[in-house]
C-alpha cells in the first residue's frame, strides 16, 4: 500500500504530465492537496530525486520537462493503469544476471501474481534453447512477469503468445508502427527483431504452480559488437521510430496490455487471444521449415492450435503439432 507521502507525489506529477504545455503554480498544489508550499516544493525535490526533470519558475510554477527514467517501484507505480500487474510489487535492479532468474526465486518463496522484476541490464540474459539474450545497461526494457494461472500444463505454451501480443501492442502504442508477431516468441519491425520472450513453467505435480513470462525490448541500439552473431538482425524503437522512447511508459504500455490479455483469457479462454495473435502475424497459410531440436519440417501452416502448438502440414498430408521450433 502506498504511503500519504507517496500517493500526493503521484498526484502531482499526473497534474504535471496533464499540463507539459504550461506551469502548475506551486500554490494550487498547496491549495488542492491542504499541505503548505515548503511540502509542495519538497515533494517535487523527491520527484527530481526519482529523475524526472521538473523546471521551477518564479510567480509560474513547475512544469514537468521529461519523466524519469528509473525503473523503481514509486515511478514504475505513477501512472500505471492496472489493477494486479505491478499493483502487488516491481522489483528494480540495476544490474541482475537474469530477471526470469530473479521472478523464479520470487515465486518459489510466494511472490503474488502479477509480481514484476525489472533491471536496467542483465548479465546472464537468456533466450530459447540457451541462447544469449544481450541485455546491456541502458539499452533495452528487460522484465520478467511472475503468474499463476489456472490452466493444464499443456495449455500453458500459449502464454508465449500471449507475451508476443503484449509485446507488439505496447511497441504499435509508443511507435505507431505495427510489428509482426513471428512464431513462436519474436516481434519483428521491417524483418528485423525488435523483442523476445521467454516463458518458464513450474509444475507441482500435474498441475501448473506459477509461470515467468520474461520479455526483452530493444529500446536503444544495441552495440555493434554485440549485433554480428545474433541469428536475425535487431532494431530498437528508437532507430525505427526516429524519436525518443521513455522505458518507464513502455513498461506501463507493457503491462496494461499484459494484463488485458491475461484477465481475458482467464474469464474467455484462448479463442480471442489467438485470433488477434494471428493478426499480427503472416505465418499462417505460409510454406515453412522449422527446426526442432536438430530434425526439420517442412510444410505450410495450416493454424495454430487452441494450446498455442503451430500446426504444419506436410506434402505428404501428414500434420505435425510444433511447440516451438526456429523458422529458418
Amino acid at each position: 500500500m502506498a504511503s500519504k507521502g507517496t500517493a500526493v507525489r503521484e498526484k502531482i506529477l499526473e497534474l504535471l504530465q496533464k499540463n507539459t504545455d504550461g506551469y502548475t503554480s506551486g500554490e494550487d498544489l498547496s491549495q488542492l492537496f491542504s499541505i503548505s508550499r515548503a511540502a509542495v516544493s519538497k515533494h517535487v525535490s523527491v520527484l527530481r530525486g526519482q529523475g524526472h526533470e521538473i523546471e521551477a519558475v518564479t510567480r509560474k510554477g513547475y512544469r514537468l520537462l521529461r519523466k524519469a527514467e528509473l525503473l523503481t517501484e514509486e515511478v514504475v507505480r505513477q501512472g500505471l493503469n492496472t489493477r494486479l500487474f505491478g499493483q502487488c510489487g516491481v522489483h528494480y535492479l540495476p544490474s541482475v544476471g537474469s530477471t526470469n532468474l530473479e521472478a523464479m526465486q520470487l515465486a518459489f518463496s510466494g511472490a503474488p501474481e502479477g509480481t514484476v522484476v525489472v533491471a536496467d541490464e542483465q548479465t546472464g540474459g537468456r533466450g530459447r534453447q540457451g541462447r544469449i539474450w544481450h541485455s546491456p545497461a541502458g539499452c533495452g526494457l528487460y522484465v520478467s512477469v511472475v503468474l499463476r494461472p489456472d490452466i493444464a500444463p499443456n495449455e500453458a505454451p500459449i502464454i508465449t503468445l500471449l507475451t508476443n501480443v503484449a509485446a507488439a501492442e505496447a511497441v504499435h502504442e509508443m511507435t505507431g508502427i505495427l510489428p509482426v508477431c513471428k512464431w513462436p516468441n519474436d516481434v519483428l519491425i521491417d524483418g528485423c527483431k525488435v523483442a523476445g520472450n521467454l516463458t518458464e513453467i513450474f509444475l507441482s505435480g500435474d498441475v501448473v504452480s506459477h509461470i515467468i513470462s520474461g520479455a526483452g525490448i530493444n529500446v536503444r541500439p544495441l552495440p555493434k559488437r554485440l549485433v554480428a552473431d545474433l541469428r536475425t538482425a535487431p532494431c530498437s524503437l528508437e532507430e525505427t521510430a526516429g524519436k525518443s522512447i521513455s522505458r518507464v511508459e513502455l513498461l506501463q504500455a507493457y503491462l496494461v496490455r499484459y494484463e488485458y490479455w491475461y484477465l481475458l483469457v482467464k474469464e474467455q479462454g484462448f479463442a480471442l487471444l489467438l485470433t488477434r495473435w494471428k493478426e499480427l502475424t503472416d505465418v499462417v497459410g505460409k510454406e515453412l521449415t522449422v527446426e526442432v531440436r536438430g530434425e526439420t519440417f517442412q510444410g505450410t501452416v495450416t493454424d495454430v492450435s487452441t494450446d498455442g502448438m503451430l500446426l504444419l502440414q506436410s506434402s505428404d498430408g501428414v500434420e505435425h503439432r510444433l511447440f516451438s521450433g526456429d523458422i529458418l
